[in-house]
């Protein structure tokens, strides 16, 4: 059973970190400080100070970053496999009794690829709001992220089942637009002369 909570954990914040890449590891980091999530042998350094303070750093800067209309673009293409990394982190950190390969296995798969998932729709978003807004709906965006990606992160650490349910259902929902997406482009490349 602690098994699956753990991989609970590590989807949930591998999830938040396809939002923003340092607040889940920031979250992390308080947790383990404040003694409310143990870390895997090999990961105890996100919970230390000197981690807490560059992971603070880090997640200001992020944050302040995603507000400057078209460097939150650029943002996007170095942050997206910064995105997998945090993920594939942030999940093998929180597995803690599992064989490796299966640890690892989970972590790169699970945690990696919920990751890329969710930061590829919301560069999407970012990209469509770009275009329709010249950018200056870019800050309605970055603020629905920044708070998904602490909100989830933070129920990640206190209810992790029901923040793979959260992430199950919106992975449910990207799938359903994108599935209507591709069935719409068919009907109109039928209909094309």
């Amino acid at each position: 059973m602690e098994n699956l909570l753990n991989i609970c954990l590590g989807i949930g914040l591998s999830a938040a970190c396809g939002f923003r890449v340092f607040i889940p590891l920031l979250v992390v980091s308080i947790a383990s400080l404040a003694g409310h999530l143990a870390l895997s042998p090999g990961f105890q350094w996100i919970g230390t100070y000197p981690a807490f303070i560059v992971l603070a750093t880090a997640s200001i800067l992020e944050i302040a970053v995603y507000y400057i209309p078209w460097v939150d673009n650029l943002m996007d293409s170095i942050a997206g496999p910064t995105a997998v990394v945090a993920g594939i982190l942030v999940a093998a950190s929180s597995i803690i009794h599992m064989d490796p390969l299966l640890k690892w296995s989970l972590a790169i798969i699970a945690g990696g690829g919920t990751a890329a998932i969710f930061h590829g729709s919301t560069s999407l978003v970012r990209g469509a709001s770009t275009a329709l807004t010249g950018g200056i709906g870019n800050h309605a965006v970055a603020t629905v992220e920044l708070g998904i990606a602490a909100g989830l992160s933070i129920l990640a650490v206190a209810l992790p089942f029901l923040s793979i349910v959260i992430v199950v259902v919106l992975l449910l929902f990207l799938m359903r637009k994108g599935f209507r997406k591709l069935v719409k482009s068919k009907r109109t490349e039928g209909v094309s002369p």
